[in-house]
């Protein structure tokens, strides 16, 4: 059963409702026929609260069955017209039979008294019908807002996997590149790089796009693939990490920081001949989650940032996500590149 009795609360309230009513009637009738009030409640409770129940379920799968988009109103209208004066019929039947087993304490029904009750039994069906429809309306209006909201997270993980598939080539192409870079200069070198690189990938493949990871593990995930650039860079490649405590715990994408990292290697660090640092930054400010990547550039070079994808992939990814509440902002002062990410400290999912 669905509509009003499809929870508890709800078949609670509709009881609740036509309690009320038949409070109602009795008065009615105690004030009509000067019954006493322990006949006018006998009569009218259980007639009151019988009527409730078989008119709601006649009228709520009436409604099922003549939808208002798919039926037109006239034959809506005459349906339920012909429906509750049946049913109105069949009430005052059994409010004759049942005041007539009370003997003594039975209300004295009126022919005028009777075509009330038949009147008030149409009108009650009709508000039965109206409220069913109104739920009815209702709950479809809350299934379609949850169809559309699942269909907007659907959308928003198809679209994380597909950035999170430009992440690995992108990644594989440039370490790749390393490899081969090693291969003639320092053999050994190469190696060990190659077996960090699958150690790289095999802490990767249980992640999920869809799915956020602490703080702490995207540092130990970056920090793995710092050394792997250590391989190849040697003193050259310094890093400084800096995360506050109250920052551990709190969730971001998996990968998020690892593009950034690498452009810091790929875009500082590899251009400068003495080397430089790289510095992770992470604090917690109230709800908001602050993580910077700075690294020492070359001043000589004309770069322009924010055009390769692992910038604009984790803005996009913000973006999905996060929509307004998070922010990527990059600068560059003097001989340091700067990336700022902002997003919600969140601790659960």
């Amino acid at each position: 059963m669905q509509g009003l009795f499809s929870s508890r609360r709800g078949a609670a309230l509709y009881l609740m409702v036509w309690l009320l009513l038949g409070l109602v009637f009795a008065g009615s009738l105690i004030s009509a026929t000067g019954a006493g009030w322990l006949n006018g409640l006998l009569f009218a409770l259980p007639v009151t609260l019988v009527y409730g129940c078989a008119a709601g379920f006649s009228s709520y799968y009436l409604c099922r069955a003549y939808p208002l988009d798919d039926k037109r109103i006239g034959a809506i209208l005459v349906v339920f017209g012909f429906s509750a004066m049946i049913s109105a019929l069949l009430w005052t039947g059994f409010c004759i039979l049942w005041n007539s087993l009370w003997l003594e304490l039975g209300v004295p029904l009126s022919a005028a008294l009777k075509a009330t009750v038949f009147g008030l039994g149409v009108v009650l069906y009709g508000l039965s019908a109206i409220a069913h429809y109104l739920t009815i309306e209702f709950q479809r209006a809350r299934n379609a807002e949850r169809r559309e909201l699942e269909s907007k997270l659907m959308a928003q993980e198809a679209e994380l996997r597909m950035l999170r598939t430009q992440i690995d080539p992108h990644f594989l192409f440039n370490s790749l590149n390393s490899i081969s870079a090693l291969t003639s200069q320092n053999p050994k070198g190469a190696r060990e790089m190659t077996l960090q690189l699958a150690e790289f990938f095999r802490h990767t493949l249980g992640l999920e796009a869809h799915r956020k990871v602490p703080l702490e593990a995207e540092i130990r995930l970056v920090t793995h693939f710092l050394a792997i650039e250590t391989v190849r860079f040697g003193a050259r490649l310094q890093v400084q990490q800096m995360v506050a405590d109250d920052a551990r715990d709190c969730l971001l994408p998996p990968m998020l920081l690892q593009p950034l990292v690498e452009n810091a290697v790929k875009h500082g660090i590899g251009n400068l001949a003495q080397g430089g640092t790289i510095r992770i930054t992470a604090q917690r400010a109230g709800s908001i989650l602050h993580v910077v990547v700075e690294n020492d550039v070359d001043t000589d070079l004309d770069q322009r940032p924010g055009r390769g994808i692992g910038l604009a992939n984790v803005r996009q990814r913000l973006a999905t996500l996060y929509g307004h509440q998070a922010s990527v902002n990059w600068t560059r002062e003097q001989h340091t590149f700067r990336v700022a990410v902002a997003l919600p400290a969140e601790t659960t999912e």
